[in-house]
């Protein structure tokens, strides 16, 4: 009994299996669309009616407008030319220039000089006011255009003649654009003190000041020693040859050296022209 049990539930067992295995075959067959298409069967068809619409699809990348100006940015990027301004009617402009004590009498002595040209070349109105011990400037309707300009060469035209030029050399300033002053110590040079120092002061100006008037000639330059301090008006070259000799004079050149490279760089400079 037992053995024909046992065999009854293999078979019962082997008959389970078989249709077991034939559920997993037709839901296996049934479902393997779906799993390859990634769709669900109950979605509409909505997709088609999106995929079939004539309006193209948006740029992934970036957007086109950046590079694109917007509204208004042309007009305010554009910059007209620039014209010359004149002198607005009642809009002045005034500056003060302190006059050194020790220049005082030498302004009083040349003050038709200075004055003349301030006015009939520049436009400007002049005065001297001697208590304040300064000269005041103020622009006019006669004053050339633009008066920024105009009232930076008058100051400069006085404050060359502060430092101890001519009012014959200083005017060079008013007429010719490339002028230029430059100034500086012996001590920037060389560190000099007592009677070294005072004999690099002797060597720049020489006997009866032959040394000086021998660099402004081949120079083409003009010199103003006020103490330890020295003043050099000219052009960018003419300045540059002008320090270089005075220089190698506080280093303790010989003058006989220096002139000797001056009449070279003269040569040269006859040659260019």
């Amino acid at each position: 009994m037992t053995s024909k049990n046992g065999a009854s539930k293999a078979t019962e067992s082997k008959k389970m299996s078989s249709i077991s295995l034939g559920k997993l075959k037709k839901t296996s067959t049934t479902q393997a669309p779906v799993i390859s298409s990634g769709i669900p069967t109950n979605v509409d068809n909505d997709d088609d009616i999106m995929i079939d619409l004539d309006t193209p699809a948006p740029l992934v990348g970036p957007s086109s407008t950046v590079n694109k100006p917007q509204e208004g940015e042309d007009t305010l990027m554009q910059f007209g030319e620039v014209k010359e301004q004149k002198n607005a009617k009642g809009l002045t402009q005034t500056a003060k220039v302190p006059i050194p004590p020790h220049r005082m009498t030498p302004l009083k002595a040349s003050w038709p000089q200075i004055y003349t040209p301030l006015v009939e070349e520049l436009g400007l109105l002049v005065r001297v006011n001697p208590s304040g011990r300064r000269i005041e400037l103020k622009t006019s309707k006669h004053t050339l255009a633009p008066a920024s300009s105009t009232m930076t060469k008058a100051m400069n035209f006085l404050q060359c003649f502060n430092l101890g030029f001519a009012v014959e050399d200083a005017v060079a300033l008013l007429r010719i654009e490339e002028i230029y002053i430059e100034s500086f110590e012996i001590k920037d040079v060389k560190a000099l003190t007592g009677d070294h120092l005072s004999r690099a002061i002797g060597r720049i100006a020489g006997k009866d000041g032959r040394t000086r008037f021998t660099i402004e000639n081949t120079s083409r330059t003009r010199i103003v020693l006020a103490d330890t301090k020295i003043h050099i008006l000219g052009s960018f070259a003419s300045i540059r040859i002008a320090r270089d000799a005075i220089c190698a004079l506080i280093l303790g050149s010989p003058p006989g050296k220096v002139y000797h490279g001056l009449r070279t760089v003269a040569a040269r400079q006859r040659e260019r022209f």
